[in-house]
């Protein structure tokens, strides 16, 4: 049996929030549109969901495409539905934010964008569609979930310091932190593993580095852990 679909049937998007880590900046990956709408804008990367894809497939292809990431971490963020958000029509976009390593991925711009680069979250341009919202609603989430989640290391080198975990959670909250209250809480949570290693090529007194135990992190969690900082 055939049916008739009576009602207007809008179009549906995927728009992604990808947030990189670079020395005491935070960045966000934006491409040039390379067609109209908005043609020349900056955008955040994403595009139209086929009919035979799951959301996530979709988001992920998408950056695939438009920037040559393959982002570990990506998570649904928010579906944002305004009548007038796209001069193309009723378009629905279900947004995701995802962390990656900026170290780990090369940019590399195809199919509709321009270009591809990393901006500052504080500065970034004029951006195309409702995309300022989209990635102020991302920002908030960050603030919020490196907080009680540890989400925050998914930026970080697989093998960091202890100043360099202290300056990933002042630059994403936006103020300065107690070095030693913080040492002491993130060390207790015994989630760190120390190295017998130290930093190479740096000016200064060489620190140890450390490494994010996901494994121990799963197992704690399992058992009712609350990493809270």
């Amino acid at each position: 049996m055939s049916y008739t679909y009576e009602y207007p049937r809008p179009s549906l998007t995927v728009d992604c929030v990808v947030f990189g880590l670079d020395d005491d900046d935070l960045k966000v990956l934006l491409i040039q549109r390379g067609v109209e709408p908005f043609e020349g804008r900056w955008a955040l990367p994403g595009g139209f969901v086929k009919l035979d894809e799951s959301l996530e497939a979709a988001a992920r292809r998408e950056l695939e495409e438009e920037s040559g990431l393959r982002p570990g971490h990506l998570e649904q963020l928010f579906t944002f539905g305004e009548p007038d958000r796209d001069p193309r029509g009723r378009v629905i976009t279900v947004a995701y934010f995802a962390l990656v390593k900026l170290s780990a991925h090369a940019l590399r711009a195809a199919t509709d964008a321009r270009e591809a680069a990393w901006f500052s979250v504080w500065d970034t341009p004029k951006l195309a569609f409702d995309h300022a919202d989209i990635l102020n609603t991302a920002l908030q989430r960050l603030k919020g979930k490196v907080r009680y989640q540890p989400i925050g290391f998914e930026l970080l080198p697989p093998k960091f310091t202890l100043t360099q975990l202290q300056r990933l959670y002042e630059v994403v909250l936006e103020r300065e932190l107690d070095k030693r209250n913080f040492r002491k809480k993130i060390l207790a949570m015994d989630l760190l593993e120390e190295l017998d290693e130290v930093e190479q090529d740096v000016s200064h007194r060489a620190a140890r580095l450390y490494r994010f135990d996901h494994k121990k992190y799963r197992q704690l969690e399992k058992a009712g852990f609350n990493f809270e900082l």
